[in-house]
């Protein structure tokens, strides 16, 4: 299935509490059980002013879908082509 990165500008957000968090990551869990199996998020990087996303699915619109309805921004979706890591130079 593809991979998608979103980014969500969030400014502020990487002060946000453990509580806050949890909350957001519920409410994201509940449209993806309400969406169903074919979108899938794999996990987030919080930095200061944004999170960057790392989700599955079969198209950019499913992942729009769902920022829509959780009411997260998503500023920008890239489709993963290639996943490289140090053992690529070898």
């Amino acid at each position: 299935m593809p991979q998608f990165v979103i980014e969500r500008n969030m400014p502020g957000v990487g002060k946000s509490s453990a509580a806050d968090m949890q909350q957001a990551s519920r409410a994201s869990c509940n449209v993806l059980r309400e969406l169903g199996p074919d979108v899938q998020w794999v996990h987030s990087y919080v930095t200061d002013d944004k999170i960057y996303c790392v989700y599955r699915a079969p198209d950019e619109e499913l992942i729009r879908e769902h920022a829509q309805k959780t009411g997260l921004p998503a500023d920008s979706i890239a489709q993963v082509r290639r996943i490289i890591d140090p053992t690529t130079a070898d």
